[in-house]
């Protein structure tokens, strides 16, 4: 299953939808400008909201938080040794832990769970500019929460860049 994003051009604030494969619009997400903390939310095509993501207020690091009815999902970091790519780790609330790594910024990374792929961003298969893909590779996967831990790397990625 794939689904297209069209980068933000922006920043926080603004709002853009994410297709499936069929041009059909899937999910929103919903940048909540104005506000202490940079927050988004994910919704579906009926304006329900599925996942909140939030940064973590007093942290060492640039921490996200993504949520699920009020609920903690997971937690996304930068991993602090990555030399040659972004890696970023994803704890989930029942303890596994997702790793994210590649070239964020270029939009070419990959999900991996236990060394298994979960999904893969990519802008290589695209010739719309300024659009990348998420294919989602597991079945089984829940493809809100892996949208939503690509829109958190990206956006921890492009606040590192700008903090540079």
């Amino acid at each position: 299953m794939t689904f297209l994003v069209r980068d933000r051009l922006l920043g926080i604030g603004d709002d853009y939808w994410i297709e499936d494969e069929q041009g059909r619009k899937a999910f929103l997400v919903d940048g909540k400008a104005m506000r202490l903390r940079d927050t988004f939310e994910l919704k579906d095509a009926h304006g329900r909201v599925l996942i909140d993501i939030h940064e973590k207020m007093l942290s060492l690091r640039d921490t996200m938080v993504i949520e699920r009815e009020g609920e903690a999902l997971a937690t996304i970091r930068r991993k602090r040794l990555s030399l040659l790519r972004n890696h970023y780790r994803v704890s989930l609330a029942d303890g596994t832990e997702l790793d994210v790594s590649g070239r964020i910024l270029d939009r070419e990374f990959v999900i991996e769970y236990d060394g298994e792929m979960l999904a893969h961003i990519s802008r290589r298969w695209l010739r719309v500019r300024e659009t990348y893909g998420v294919e989602i590779v597991r079945e089984d996967a829940d493809p809100a929460l892996l949208i939503a831990v690509a829109v958190c790397v990206i956006h921890l990625a492009e606040k590192e860049r700008e903090g540079d």
